[in-house]
């Protein structure tokens, strides 16, 4: 099925832009729905909705940063006249299908992509009801005459997240308890469920200006689904050698099944293909790279804390790198990394990273580099994930244990041979570095939950956009307005940034110096440091304001010409 889905769900292609168009002209009841194999062909269209290689890759929040913002960085998002992602075609190829799969004969058949059906229902309105709360619920199809649905007002997020889980619940207890990487299963309904409440969870845990009920309801529906797949599934962290295990997770040019529940599928052969190797290493997508705050918390080798180090903040790139998480030196260039396949060793090119610390995470072998050729399957949900859901709803609730976490990030530690957190040393001694990050927690387990906020943001960073949703769901976003930064420099000079006594980089001012083979930065316009000449961190954007309404930018507003169409919809907070 690994090849298929792709071609099947690229041929069929079904997109509606109106809750009361027909899904696709050629489909109809008196024609389709007969067979099986009707059900399945209509159902492989729903994996579109699924992200694409760049939704997976393209971070670009705190963790990644570029030499541009997105809006939501700057505060100058504004109410959109139309789109803005109040777009619900998808839902409506899902409930059509569920209005008519009924009849085909086959009473197996429509239970089990009634299933998958409800299962992409419940992924559409989860992002629905992350981007705009409220949100209209609508579980049948709508006919032009049906003027009450097509204008009826938004439905209570406690509505829609209800009908969300009972979506997912159907899907959990009809589809196949089988592994398949590129195939929604029972196993991947309960890691999406496991996501979603533990979203959920949290979001009403701090979110008390929206008076939502029940977080602990939902903690516990991400602790059950997640303890499910845990003890039923067989899935596993994918081990090989600590140094190499967890790059070659994300560079295999096919989803590891040990670990990847669900991935998208890249091929050459059938030519389907995306951009990461060309992203990485071109200045081409804005010169992507790690900000100075994820890399300063990624822990020492020993378990230790780097920001314990006394004059951490002015280690040089050489230095700063030593002895860490092995995961660093397999997420960005460090001292002796080569490409998969080949020996000469490299250091970061500033040409291609606004930082200096290049993404390496997803890059493959050199062949993949030409423009849009890449074929490394992008992963959408992963056991790792539902490790870090268990842990973090478990502390969030305040029933975790040294146990619980012995079975959750223990396992993801150990596939790079790192100490695993023990709660009783993080609770008695939180990190002032990481407290600084998070200002919301509170409560006894303060420390233990900023440890597991550390694991997950450096064990899935550039993954999913997971680093925007978790800031919105802890509701830190005046962690998005700090000023983004790179590595340190002491000044102007030459420097060898991997010591192997070559000089790799020169940062200049006035007239362009002549080193062979070194890289040539001009101060103040190729790079930017916080002191000058006097060195300091590479400020990135430094010229542009960051800013996050408190009162508003959690949500996103719902368009001026939706509201026109349907006087029933109500603006979000502050949106007017």
């Amino acid at each position: 099925m690994k090849k298929s889905i792709c071609i099947l769900a690229l041929a069929l292609g079904l997109v509606a832009c109106d809750l009361n168009e027909l899904p696709m002209d050629a489909i109809s009841p008196e024609t389709f729905f007969n067979t099986e194999n009707d059900l399945l062909l209509y159902t492989n269209s729903m994996y579109n909705m699924l992200p694409g290689a760049e939704d997976v890759y393209n971070e670009d929040v705190d963790n990644v940063v570029k030499n541009s913002l997105r809006d939501e960085l700057q505060g100058t998002r504004v109410v959109p006249t139309s789109g803005g992602g109040w777009s619900w075609g998808n839902l409506r190829n899902i409930n059509y299908f569920l209005a008519n799969s009924g009849k085909c004969p086959d009473k197996k058949a429509v239970i089990k992509y009634n299933g998958l059906a409800r299962f992409f229902r419940a992924y559409f309105y989860f992002g629905m009801v992350k981007r705009f709360g409220d949100v209209p619920w609508y579980s049948s199809t709508i006919e032009i005459e049906d003027a009450d649905l097509l204008t009826k007002a938004r439905d209570p997020r406690t509505l829609v997240m209800d009908s969300v889980m009972a979506d997912i619940n159907y899907a959990i207890s009809t589809l196949e308890a089988s592994r398949q990487v590129n195939t929604v299963t029972k196993w991947t309904a309960l890691a999406l469920k496991s996501r979603i409440a533990l979203y959920e969870g949290t979001f009403r845990k701090y979110h008390k200006e929206f008076n939502l009920p029940d977080s602990e309801k939902f903690l516990n529906a991400s602790i059950d689904a997640s303890t499910d797949l845990m003890k039923n599934s067989g899935y596993s962290i994918y081990k090989a050698t600590p140094t190499t295990a967890y790059l070659k997770l994300f560079s295999s040019d096919n989803a590891i099944p040990d670990e990847i529940i669900l991935a998208r599928d890249f091929s050459d052969q059938l030519q389907v293909y995306h951009n990461l190797n060309y992203y990485t290493m071109t200045a081409s997508y804005g010169k992507p790279g790690l900000e100075k705050k994820l890399v300063n918390s990624y822990l020492m080798a020993d378990g230790s804390r780097f920001t314990d180090k006394k004059g951490y903040e002015t280690l040089q790139f050489f230095d700063e790198v030593q002895n860490r998480d092995p995961r660093l030196a397999q997420t960005i260039r460090t001292p002796g990394y080569t490409r998969i396949g080949e020996t000469a060793q490299l250091v970061p090119e500033f040409g291609a990273t606004v930082t200096g610390y290049q993404l390496i995470k997803f890059v493959s072998e050199p062949k993949w580099d030409t423009f849009n050729k890449d074929i490394t399957d992008m992963p959408i949900f992963r056991y790792a994930e539902v490790l870090l859901n268990y842990a973090e709803a478990k502390a969030e609730k305040g029933t975790l244990t040294q146990a619980d976490l012995d079975m959750s990030i223990k396992l993801i530690r150990d596939r790079v041979g790192m100490p695993n957190i023990s709660m009783e040393d993080a609770n008695a001694k939180p990190d002032p570095y990481q407290a600084q990050l998070y200002s919301q927690i509170t409560g006894k387990n303060l420390g233990v939950i900023l440890e597991i906020r550390r694991e997950r943001r450096i064990e899935l960073v550039m993954e999913n956009y997971f680093r925007w949703d978790d800031i919105i769901r802890w509701k830190e976003g005046q962690a998005l307005t700090k000023q983004y930064k790179g590595m340190y420099f002491p000044g102007l000079g030459e420097y060898d940034l991997d010591k192997n006594g070559k000089v790799d980089l020169v940062i200049y001012e006035g007239t362009k110096p002549t080193v062979s083979g070194a890289q040539l930065l001009k101060l103040g316009s190729e790079i930017l440091l916080e002191n000058g000449a006097k060195g300091g961190n590479i400020v990135v954007n430094g010229h542009i304001k960051k800013k996050f309404d408190e009162n508003r930018d959690y949500l996103y507003p719902i368009p001026k010409q939706e509201r026109l169409l349907n006087t029933n919809l109500t603006q979000n907070p502050n949106w007017e």
